[in-house]
């Protein structure tokens, strides 16, 4: 998904498909703009800052892995964690957005975790006995 297809959608459409509202996906561009640094400048990405920011979105809403993030994108999986890893670290450097790296500690909060191993298993079956 491109921001040349999403930003004509409506706000009915782009909220559902991005999970945040417009004037919130504005804002954060416009932090990520204001930090662009001057290597960003000089040597910028082939993916625009709008794309980006949509990659981004949609590895946390769609909860896909890094390859199938980047294959969408037409880019590695080392490059697509790259750009999701450097957005995540400029939304959260800016205060501006509720995006926690640690769990919150302190009194009243209560985490209750539960971890389940969905791991593959092969079966071990007996051998057939061959009947004489």
């Amino acid at each position: 998904m491109k921001y040349t297809h999403v930003k004509s959608l409506s706000y009915s459409q782009f909220k559902p498909l991005v999970s945040i509202k417009i004037s919130t996906f504005s804002e954060m561009l416009r932090v990520l703009e204001a930090s662009q640094s001057q290597h960003d400048r000089v040597c910028p990405s082939k993916l625009a800052l709008e794309d980006q920011l949509l990659m981004t979105l949609s590895y946390w809403l769609e909860y896909r892995t890094l390859f199938h993030t980047a294959m969408s994108y037409g880019f590695h999986e080392s490059s697509a964690s790259r750009i999701i890893t450097k957005i995540e670290n400029i939304l959260i450097k800016s205060d501006k957005f509720l995006l926690s790296k640690k769990l919150q500690h302190g009194k009243g909060i209560d985490w209750e975790v539960v971890g389940v191993d969905a791991t593959d298993m092969t079966i071990e079956r007996p051998k057939k006995q061959k009947k004489f």
